[in-house]
């Protein structure tokens, strides 16, 4: 046992400080970014416009929702749970749409089974997410490479972790090209309570930012964004991408339980993750005894259009920007100075 004594940080322990700059508009900033990726061989560079995911849970990560983001040139991580003709369809009739998602897939038997079949029909997926809870095992790491053998062209997302080390591991040994940062910082995980296993998300992004720019690599900061406010530090702190789930929960797009009032108006949404008991009884049947949830299913408001939501994140990420002195969401962490604050403040929408 050991004990590290420094203190890492979470969004709500600082704030970005503003700089004297010379005049810059809101309208002016651009929000776009272009990534050549370490190991997809497609050796060109993507232009992957805003680089906020639509986060991959049954709820969230929907056709309806790629539709509707792809108009503001945001992605979506589609959930796993679609079946193999639902897939068909939707790359081949909307294939404008589908060129701004992830393919999701696990790591289990079946899930390979599936993505191969998929595969097999000839269906071009350009963007691929692999997604397990824990990604420290070493058998992640091999069927990380499995999936690289398999497509040499694509951009692979997988996760999740939260050190430098294992981001390195994945750039490296498991030849990806994006790793997903976060463990137990999402609206609705509980890793931490049940595990006592996590990272502050600040400093996870900081570090593993920094492990893998050096290798030439990526990351997706996943989990922990509550407001606008907190994509932006995502962004300052040195993330490539940020994917988004409880922020996007509630949203005529999702694919939910909602609840109504005595009219028969939508007033709210169950929201889970896919750890827990919710999810593992729609999917799996039940919980298995040996494991223990570690996730909540909690009620968010109905929020209407996500493009009302959208809106209002891409415009603050726009006036972030013009806090700190650039017209570029690139430039964002170089311009960035972070103060830690002597109190947890109170930022909920």
């Amino acid at each position: 046992m050991q004990i590290e004594s420094e203190i890492k940080l979470d969004f709500n322990d600082v704030l970005i400080k503003p700089k004297r700059s010379q005049a810059i508009s809101r309208l002016d900033v651009d929000l776009k970014r272009n990534y050549k990726f370490l190991n997809c061989n497609s050796n060109i560079e993507f232009d992957v416009g805003c680089p906020i995911i639509a986060a991959n849970m049954d709820t969230i990560g929907t056709f309806s929702m790629a539709r509707a983001l792809s108009k503001f040139d945001v992605w979506t991580a589609l959930h796993k749970f679609y079946k193999v003709d639902e897939i068909q369809k939707f790359y081949t009739e909307e294939a404008d749409v589908a060129k701004r998602v992830f393919y999701s897939t696990g790591t289990n038997e079946q899930d390979l089974e599936k993505l191969k079949t998929i595969s097999d029909l000839h269906i071009e997926l350009k963007f691929i997410c692999i997604d397990v809870a824990n990604g420290y095992t070493q058998k992640f790491v091999d069927k990380c490479k499995q999936i690289r053998e398999w497509f040499p062209y694509s951009v692979l997302l997988a996760g999740n972790v939260c050190t430098a080390e294992m981001v390195q591991e994945l750039l490296i040994a498991g030849k990806v090209d994006i790793v997903k940062i976060g463990i137990g910082s999402g609206k609705s995980c509980i890793t931490r309570h049940i595990t006592g296993v996590g990272y502050p998300q600040l400093s996870a992004i900081i570090e593993c930012a920094d492990a893998a720019h050096g290798l030439g690599g990526h990351i997706c900061a996943d989990g922990g964004c509550r407001t606008p406010g907190d994509i932006a530090k995502s962004f300052a702190a040195g993330t490539d991408f940020s994917m988004i789930g409880g922020m996007f929960a509630g949203h005529i797009e999702c694919d939910g339980d909602f609840t109504y009032d005595e009219n028969g108006n939508k007033i709210g949404m169950i929201f889970y993750g896919m750890s827990s008991d919710t999810a593992m009884i729609k999917h799996h049947g039940g919980k298995a005894v040996y494991r223990a949830s570690e996730g909540a299913t909690i009620k968010v408001p109905f929020k209407g259009s996500i493009s009302q939501t959208i809106e209002q994140i891409l415009g603050g990420l726009r006036s972030t920007c013009t806090y700190v002195g650039t017209n570029k969401l690139k430039d964002i962490s170089k311009c960035t100075t972070f103060v830690k604050t002597n109190r947890v403040h109170d930022m909920n929408l």
